[in-house]
């Protein structure tokens, strides 16, 4: 029988040491080659694996991150949200104060006019506006802590109405803006002319919005409640002027 066909290496080493041969026949060698390869595929693939499962590691890491963000947003927000129920429990005490929202017969005065109402403010067929300041000049009802002539023996021009900070201030009839601007007793303040000799003064504003020479409608929001100039505490200082001389607001204007 030949010898099967094999393969010699042949090793010389320095020196005077005899040389080394080594026959490993192309069978063996076959089965080594495929062996190797085997080896590299099984070592690709867990490499593979372990680059694969490092990732889901770090996604599974980022997404426990976010949990843990989520879940501390979540606490905020019940925070929050215990917070905001309190604040509304105080605001239904404070509207109490100011009477019923419940009364139909002023649920008018709790909004200011919309957008369509103050671009245009629409008078029912038959009614004539005769343009006196008959309005109540506020959205809120307010509390009147002062009325006119009431000022511990001085005299007092308007009524004061207790009222929160920034409520809303409208016009008691349909005017001209003759003067608005800052004093250092009114603050804040704006002055109506309505024709036929009234005119109307609003006194204590955080903001105005209504400039010099400005028409104005009957209940457009003019102004925002505050406590500015000679005052204690927020409220409206109302004044109405006929000819000049000053008249008991609540004669004209009937608080809701």
């Amino acid at each position: 029988m030949s010898d099967p066909q094999h393969l010699s290496l042949i090793l010389v080493p320095d020196g005077a040491r005899e040389s080394r041969t080594f026959r490993i026949s192309y069978r063996r060698l076959r089965m080594l080659a495929v062996l190797g390869l085997g080896l590299a595929v099984l070592f690709t693939s867990m490499v593979g694996s372990w680059w694969y499962f490092a990732a889901r590691a770090v996604r599974v890491g980022q997404l426990e991150t976010r949990l843990a963000s989520l879940d501390a947003d979540q606490r905020r927000l019940e925070v929050l949200a215990t917070e905001l129920a309190g604040i509304e429990q105080q605001y239904g005490r404070l509207r109490s104060l100011f009477g019923s929202e419940t009364d139909a017969t002023i649920s008018d005065l709790w909004l200011p006019p919309s957008a369509l109402t103050r671009a245009g403010r629409s008078i029912p067929a038959g009614a004539v506006d005769d343009g006196r300041p008959t309005s109540w000049p506020l959205t809120e009802r307010g509390f009147v802590t002062q009325t006119a002539m009431e000022a511990g023996g001085g005299q007092h021009s308007g009524v004061d109405i207790a009222v929160p900070t920034e409520a809303y201030i409208r016009a008691a009839g349909p005017g001209t803006v003759v003067e608005a601007g800052e004093d250092r007793v009114y603050g804040r303040f704006i002055l109506l002319d309505h024709g036929a000799g009234y005119r109307s003064l609003y006194a204590h504003a955080s903001t105005t919005f209504a400039e010099r020479g400005q028409r104005v409608l009957r209940d457009e929001i003019i102004a925002l409640t505050g406590s500015t100039g000679r005052s204690t505490a927020p409220h409206l200082h109302f004044e109405i002027l006929l000819n000049g001389d000053p008249v008991d607001p609540l004669t004209l204007v009937q608080q809701p």
